[in-house]
């Protein structure tokens, strides 16, 4: 694996621009069948690009059952291992409702909401991936949304089987952006949804890209990346997380920033070794040759500066003690103990997350995704005359005359004071 110095790190870390035009000119016309010819133009596209060979995008509910009694004991438990945390740490993302006096005769407060319908994309690529169809549903459903919709192109067993054990019943097998688009406007099989989470291939994010306006997407994702710091550690599990990332794709990137030139010459061998047994070396070998190093920085606080600069999607730091300083980043995974592989299937939080920098403006899938945070406001006479003068003037500096007016009318009408409502009546 190359050692770069840090003069290098701007041509390392200046992402290759991904085909985006290219794909979005590819997927327009796909897009517009949809949206023109529903499932018709849907099943088309199934054929053409995934082989399908159904009458239905719909998986029939008895396929998703089935699945579900197949699945080996050790799958079994480890989704409920993986579903119990990433529930938990969803129910603890959960907004409150509240009501609180601003001032006397003002209230204000929020009350949640779910979406009605969302739709989860799980990519079937090079590998299967049920662990995304945990990250999605799982906060979907801690958020309350009635309706969750799932879609994967080529859907092995366990997808099926993950899904059933979820309790989820709308599950299509369709992908690519005939899928996106399928949820996006609705047709006669696939429910309309209020967004759509969940990532996948370039053509994918282009669809998703082109339809933000139309419904709601958690963000536009490229390829995955991960951006490790350390000025000390056991070589073999820095290693070991680069090749982990460097796995998924050949697009993938996977950079050491270290303060020492033993530690990168160690970890640098130690990924050969490693390599040499990994069955996904052929993958993994192209993305560190491509899109990978081990850069040398002057100082841990010069490499959170680094970091902070690239705002990668996962983000390794050695201690506590540097989380303060970090300001851009999808998941953050502190101290030895915790790899990133950690996230993707079992701690809790979200894996489905921020790249290409996207992270300078959010960080990964949540449960807030999902829901809608509704502000109330209720005001007594006595408290909207005290702020008549204020509302009146602002209206009018505004040229909106009819705003004022509608406050000074209850002014001169003298509406009674409402009843004092009960208990029950009040929101929390």
């Amino acid at each position: 694996m190359r050692i770069l110095d840090r003069q290098s790190v701007g041509r390392l870390l200046a992402r290759r621009g991904a085909r985006m035009a290219e794909a979005e000119a590819a997927v327009r016309p796909i897009l517009e069948a949809v949206r023109r010819r529903g499932d018709r133009a849907l099943l088309e596209y199934a054929r053409r690009f995934d082989g399908f060979t159904g009458r239905s995008v719909a998986v029939p509910a008895a396929t998703l059952r089935a699945a579900r009694r197949a699945l080996d004991p050790a799958f079994r438990a480890a989704l409920q291992t993986s579903a119990r945390n990433i529930r938990a740490f969803a129910q603890a993302q959960m907004p409150g409702e509240w009501m609180r006096q601003i001032q006397p005769g003002l209230r204000a407060g929020q009350i949640v909401r779910p979406l009605e319908t969302v739709a989860a994309y799980i990519p079937a690529g090079r590998y299967p991936l049920p662990s995304t169809l945990l990250m999605t549903a799982i906060p979907a459903q801690v958020a309350g949304v009635p309706n969750i919709c799932v879609a994967c192109p080529k859907p092995v067993a366990e997808v099926h089987g993950a899904a059933a054990f979820l309790g989820l019943s709308h599950v299509f097998q369709m992908g690519g952006a005939q899928a996106i688009a399928a949820f996006a406007f609705g047709t006669r099989t696939v429910p309309r949804a209020g967004r759509i989470v969940g990532p996948g291939n370039i053509y994918v994010a282009a669809a998703k890209r082109l339809l933000a306006g139309e419904t709601g997407i958690d963000f536009v994702a490229g390829p995955t990346e991960i951006l490790i710091l350390a000025s000390e550690g056991d070589p073999r599990y820095l290693a070991a997380d680069i090749l982990a990332q460097a796995e998924h794709d050949v697009d993938a990137s996977a950079i050491l920033l270290t303060t020492s030139k033993r530690l990168a010459a160690s970890v640098s061998q130690e990924v050969d070794r490693q390599l040499a047994t990994l069955p996904t070396a052929a993958v993994a070998r192209q993305a560190l040759d491509r899109n990978s190093a081990i850069v040398l920085v002057r100082s841990l606080a010069d490499g959170i500066a680094v970091a902070n600069q690239f705002a990668p999607e996962h983000l390794s730091i050695p201690d506590h003690s540097l989380l303060r300083a970090v300001k851009n980043a999808g998941s953050v995974f502190i101290g030895p103990h915790s790899p990133e592989a950690a996230g993707d299937y079992a701690s809790g939080p979200n894996h489905v997350l921020p790249t290409s920098g996207a992270a300078r403006i959010r960080g990964g899938l949540s449960v807030t995704d999902f829901l809608k945070v509704i502000s109330v406001q209720e005001l007594s006479p006595a408290a909207l005359a005290r702020l008549a003068p204020a509302i009146a003037t602002l209206a009018r500096a505004e040229g909106l005359e009819a705003h004022a007016r509608s406050v000074e009318v209850r002014g001169r009408t003298g509406l009674q004071p409402v009843r004092q409502r009960s208990q029950k009546d009040r929101l929390p």
